[in-house]
């Protein structure tokens, strides 16, 4: 069997996050995320430092004052985590393994939506469905979804991101936020994706390991797929082998940021030996920028 890290505790992922989320991630979480639904409200004066774009230059023109549109988020946003629970992400060439990092980024961001006061909910899946947990508010509620994501063996090994994905989109009924971290290491997801897309704001966090980028340069090594059985042999010594190697990785990621790219989705990658709570940082404030 293979699961999440057990030491990992879910308090060890609250403090780590809380001291992330009470900074700038919380702040950029709002300015990048919340409003997916939002009306019209009123107009006012406008005052130095309001958004130029918003200036309603009709009313403007007829009072001789400046005034600016105002609006409010039609409801609260739900925050939904998919996470890859298949046996590819226990694999790590080095300190931690790609599972590992998944957990920190949806226990990050699952904790930045609690202090928000968003409503949490997440899925784990392999070729099945491995756990499902309904959003709902509060940080016990948070606490409960961390806790369950770790204590889940799952029981498959292979990846079915569709069938997730198709779940996913027949349950939630109200625009999220749905957040995919997995390695995306399988094909046939692309029509649920495309679907998924149109009604909620989807991020896909891409966890990679160093060694999917270089090869070593390794004398015959004998390798096994985690999710097949299956067992190989490679040559790190082989220059042609090496190079056919990275190029088939640097296409893997070409083809997932353009699928992503021409579905809407912000894309993010982080690498297993990255520091987790830097990119999501740095990610968020390129959302903010770019909204």
């Amino acid at each position: 069997m293979h699961e999440f890290p057990p030491e990992r505790s879910v308090r060890q992922l609250q403090l780590a996050a809380e001291r992330l989320v009470g900074g700038l991630l919380s702040g950029n979480y709002r300015s990048a995320f919340r409003g997916l639904g939002i009306e019209f409200d009123e107009v006012r004066e406008y005052v130095q430092g309001d958004d130029a774009r918003l200036i309603d230059w009709n009313v403007s023109s007829r009072s001789g004052q400046i005034y600016t549109k105002t609006f409010r988020e039609e409801r609260e946003l739900t925050l939904f985590a998919v996470l890859d629970a298949s046996a590819s992400l226990q694999f790590g060439s080095g300190s931690r393994s790609k599972a590992e990092v998944a957990l920190m980024s949806a226990a990050l961001l699952t904790l930045a939506a609690v202090t928000n006061n968003d409503k949490v909910g997440g899925l784990l899946f392999s070729d099945r469905i491995e756990a499902w947990l309904h959003p709902a508010k509060g940080r016990t509620h948070a606490a409960r979804l961390l806790q369950q994501i770790m204590a889940t063996k799952p029981r498959g090994r292979g990846s079915n991101l569709a069938a997730a994905l198709r779940l996913v989109n027949e349950t939630l009924k109200r625009r999220s936020l749905v957040v995919i971290v997995s390695d995306f290491l399988m094909r046939g997801y692309q029509r649920e994706l495309a679907l998924l897309a149109r009604r909620h704001d989807v991020v896909a966090i891409r966890i990679h390991d160093p060694i999917e980028a270089r090869l070593p340069r390794v004398s015959l090594a004998r390798v096994r797929d985690p999710e097949t059985g299956r067992t190989g042999y490679i040559s790190g010594r082989s220059r042609r082998f090496r190079f056919a190697y990275e190029q088939f990785w640097v296409s893997e990621r070409r083809y997932w940021n353009r699928e992503c790219r021409r579905r809407g989705i912000r894309a993010l990658e982080i690498g297993a030996e990255e520091r987790v709570a830097e990119r999501l940082v740095r990610f968020f404030q390129r959302s903010v920028r770019h909204k």
